[in-house]
C-alpha cells in the first residue's frame, strides 16, 4: 500500500492499491453509502470492548456521530477486485478448508478465525501441512502441539490473513492442500479424536505399602489422571516385592477383561525392584523399558495379549506432567504405541530434570 501524502487535506481521499482492489482512505463525513474495509472496535474504560461495526457494513448518516465518538475521522473503504478476498473471508475459507472431525469455527474477525474442539479428546495435527501453508505468505496458520488433549471450546487452531486483501489463489491452495490430505489419509489436517472410556486394573506393588508400614499414594494419583479424562480405575490390588505374585496379579487383571493394566512401584535399578522383569515374566510384548522424557524416563510401555500395561515410576505419584500423561491419551485415543512413538518424545520431553 502506498504511504500517505505529505501535508493533504483530511477531508481528501487517498488512494491506494492492493492487486487489483482498491483500498480507500476516506473522510468520515464523505463515507456514506461505502463499504467499511475492517472491523472498528469501541473501548469504554472499565464497560465494554468490543466490535461497533463490522468489516462490510455499509456506512450510513447516522452512524456519522457514533464513528467519531470512537475518534474516527477518516476511514478506509474497500473496492474488491475479483480475484482477490477480504482478510475475514480469507480466514473464513481456510478454516473451512482445515477444521476436520469434531471441531467447530467462530466468526472471522480482524483476519482471524479460530477453530476449536467441540469435546474432550485428542488434537491431531499435521506439522507437514502446517509448514506448507504458512510458506504461502500472506496467510498464517498457528496450531496446537499434536496429541494434546482439549476439552470442548478449547481452540485447536487459528487461521489469519496477514493483509487486509488476499489474493484468492493463495486461499485456493490452502484449500487444494487441505483437499489433497483428505484423499491421502482420510481425515481432515486439524482434526479431534474422541478419547474411549477404558476401566483399568491398577496393581500397587510394595512390601512397605502391602504391609501397611506406609500409605498407598500411586492409587490417589492415577484415579485422578485417568478421571480427568473419562476412564476409571475398576479394581486396585497390592502386592509385595515378589515376582510371582505380581505375576499372578497381572494375569488376574486380564482375566477380569480390563482394557488396561497399571502396574506401579519398583520400576528402578534397585535389588528389590521386581515390576519391570515381572511385567515381562507374565508373557508381555515390551515396547520400551525406558523413555526419552523427563519426568517419566522409568516409564515402561507393552501389551499382553494386546492389552496395554504400563509400569508406571514414582514421579507418576507427585509430578503433575509425566510420560505417562504423554502416553494414556494416546491409548485412550485408541492409538498402538510402537518405538518410534517413544524415540520422538525426546524432543521437547524436558520438563524436569
Amino acid at each position: 500500500m502506498t504511504g500517505p501524502l505529505e501535508n493533504e487535506p483530511a477531508t481528501h481521499s487517498r488512494t491506494a492499491r492492493i492487486s487489483d482492489s482498491i483500498v480507500r482512505e476516506v473522510s468520515t463525513d464523505d463515507a456514506v453509502g461505502m463499504v467499511l474495509a475492517h472491523d472498528l472496535t469501541q473501548i469504554v474504560p472499565g464497560e465494554f470492548k468490543g466490535r461497533l461495526f463490522r468489516k462490510g457494513h455499509v456506512v450510513t448518516s447516522e452512524d456519522i456521530p457514533k464513528l467519531k465518538d470512537i475518534g474516527k475521522e477518516n476511514l478506509y473503504v474497500v473496492e474488491l477486485a475479483s480475484t482477490d478476498l477480504h482478510e475475514d473471508d480469507a480466514a473464513h475459507r481456510m478454516a473451512v478448508a482445515l477444521g476436520g472431525e469434531h471441531t467447530g469455527y467462530g466468526e472471522p474477525h480482524e483476519g482471524k478465525v479460530t477453530i476449536k474442539s467441540d469435546i474432550r479428546g485428542l488434537a491431531c495435527v499435521d506439522r507437514e501441512v502446517v509448514d506448507e501453508i504458512n510458506r504461502l505468505g500472506d496467510i498464517a496458520l498457528a496450531t496446537v502441539t499434536n496429541h494434546r488433549v482439549v476439552q470442548p471450546g478449547d481452540a485447536v487452531a487459528a487461521t489469519r490473513a496477514i493483509p487486509l486483501i488476499v489474493p484468492e489463489l493463495k486461499v485456493r491452495e490452502v484449500e487444494r492442500i487441505a483437499e489433497r490430505h483428505l484423499e491421502r489419509h482420510g481425515v481432515g489436517p486439524i482434526r479431534v479424536r474422541p478419547l474411549r472410556r477404558m476401566k483399568a486394573g491398577l496393581l500397587t506393588t510394595g512390601t512397605e505399602v502391602y504391609t501397611g508400614r506406609i500409605q498407598d499414594k500411586f492409587g490417589p494419583a492415577v484415579r485422578a489422571k485417568l478421571e480427568s479424562l473419562g476412564s476409571e480405575v475398576a479394581e486396585q490390588r497390592f502386592a509385595p516385592d515378589d515376582r510371582q505374585t505380581i505375576v499372578k496379579d497381572i494375569h488376574y487383571f486380564l482375566q477380569q477383561g480390563y482394557d488396561m493394566i497399571l502396574v506401579t512401584g519398583g520400576m528402578s535399578v534397585d535389588p528389590d525392584d521386581r515390576t519391570p522383569g515381572a511385567i515381562a515374566a507374565a508373557g508381555t510384548d515390551i515396547v520400551s523399558y525406558g523413555t526419552p522424557m523427563l519426568p517419566g524416563s522409568m516409564l515402561l510401555l507393552g501389551y499382553l495379549r494386546g492389552v496395554p500395561i504400563f509400569g508406571l515410576p514414582g514421579c507418576v505419584m507427585h509430578d503433575p506432567y509425566t510420560s505417562f500423561d504423554v502416553l494414556l491419551p494416546r491409548i485412550l485415543a485408541g492409538d498402538t504405541i510402537v518405538k518410534e512413538d517413544i524415540v520422538g518424545m525426546g524432543y521437547g520431553g524436558l520438563y524436569r530434570c
